[in-house]
């Protein structure tokens, strides 16, 4: 029997047949092997810039610690060139700062000279370059009031504002200013006052130090004495309340602010253990302590002198002649026949001769008399303010008076930068 099919019939049949084939012929094919998917990334790269901090060992120099840090001889030798900073004169325990990645060349090297100043090295694509760094301090204006109960130092000492090394700065600074006129070691009397007007520098990490001396008043024993900074005439100079210069022909001790273990007068002697005239004034103070002149003059005698020691002598104007006795040797000033000045070290304090300890005995012949120091030294004042300043110079002492009319105790006057 013959079948006959419509044209639809086996259109449907022949696609039917190629579909089932390639259904066949995927089965047939090879499976691909199942691999396990991994997630791929770039390592992560962690900065390790980083700031450590060195210090110069006693003996060190700069150019070994940084060779002791990995460096190079070469790349040393790159840095020292571009430091501004002498690498001779570095002292022991400045600190270094290096900056850069973990174990490899610094990017940056901070060397700190001092509080007011550092010197920053930085590696460039031409090289190391270096540049100085002033630090800034704050300032601002403070009145310290002391009252005196042993001395200046500890007048001082109720001052809050102030830590005690300032303090003590505060006290050596103000006796400097009235060393012409003030004894500090002998002409202090307990109640004696002093007002000081000054500038506080203050640092975050420095501490406190003390500025300029802006002012000063003195009250000993009733009387009482102003110092005003004055700056006119083209050079910084104290002068007192009439306007004569707190400088003079001669300082009122050989010795800066130090104690006194006797008086001029009637003692007895420490070695010959008999009552004699001590004719002069001895200033205890530590071996090798320097010793200054009082004044402008001629050394007439440097060498041994009996029971005296070591001793320097000094001719000044008007028969004035100053004696250093016991000390211990003599500067290189100290030769007969030389001109020293005022305040110039001419020796330092020992105990040689007839001497039990380390002290300077210090003598002022008038005329060829022995004459008490205290007296023979004291004087009212130098060189006044010339006229064509003097009303500049009364101008700021009122500005000084209306500021120290403020409370007595410490107090901030003013701020700045």
């Amino acid at each position: 029997m013959n079948l006959q099919l419509g044209t639809g019939a086996t259109r449907a049949i022949t696609y039917s047949v190629v579909a089932f084939l390639a259904f066949l012929a995927l089965q047939a094919s090879p499976k691909p092997a199942t691999r396990p998917v991994h997630m791929l990334s770039a390592p992560v790269t962690v900065p390790t810039d980083q700031t450590d901090i060195d210090t110069v060992k006693y003996g060190e120099t700069l150019a070994r610690l940084l060779m002791r840090r990995g460096l190079s001889p070469s790349q040393t030798t790159s840095i020292l060139k571009a430091s501004p900073l002498d690498s001779r004169r570095i002292p022991a325990g400045m600190e270094v700062s290096l900056r850069g990645e973990l174990d490899s060349v610094p990017h940056e090297i901070i060397l700190h000279a001092s509080p007011e100043k550092l010197y920053r090295l930085r590696r460039t694509l031409d090289g190391w370059v270096g540049e100085s760094e002033d630090i800034p301090w704050s300032t601002d204006t403070l009145v310290a009031h002391g009252m005196v109960r042993t001395n200046l130092v500890h007048a001082f000492q109720t001052s809050d504002a102030l830590p005690p090394d300032a303090r003590a700065e505060l006290a050596y600074a103000a006796a400097d200013i009235f060393e012409y006129r003030v004894d500090m070691s002998r002409d202090l009397r307990v109640g004696d006052s002093i007002h000081v007007l000054f500038e506080r520098l203050t640092h975050p990490t420095a501490g406190v130090r003390i500025g300029k001396i802006l002012g000063a008043t003195m009250r000993l024993s009733g009387t009482v004495t102003e110092a005003i900074r004055f700056d006119g005439l083209g050079h910084v100079e104290y002068f007192d309340q009439e306007g004569k210069s707190l400088r003079a022909a001669f300082l009122r001790a050989p010795l800066a602010f130090r104690r006194i273990s006797s008086v001029f007068g009637m003692r007895k002697h420490p070695i010959l253990g008999t009552f004699r005239r001590h004719a002069g004034t001895d200033y205890a103070a530590a071996s090798g302590t320097p010793v200054r002149t009082v004044g402008n003059g001629v050394v007439i005698h440097a060498g041994w002198r009996g029971g005296y020691g070591n001793t320097v002598e000094i001719r000044h104007p008007n028969g004035f002649v100053t004696r250093y006795g016991h000390l211990r040797g003599f500067s290189s000033v100290a030769r007969r026949g030389g001109h020293v000045s005022i305040g110039q070290t001419i020796g330092y304090v020992g105990t040689t001769g007839l001497s039990s300890g380390p002290h300077l005995h210090f003598e002022v012949l008038v005329n060829g008399q022995q004459r008490d120091p205290r007296v023979a030294l004291k004087q009212k004042g130098g060189e006044p303010v010339p006229a064509a300043k003097r009303s500049d110079f009364e101008q700021v002492r009122l500005v000084l008076q209306t500021m120290f009319m403020q409370r007595p105790d410490v107090i901030a006057l003013s701020t700045g930068q």
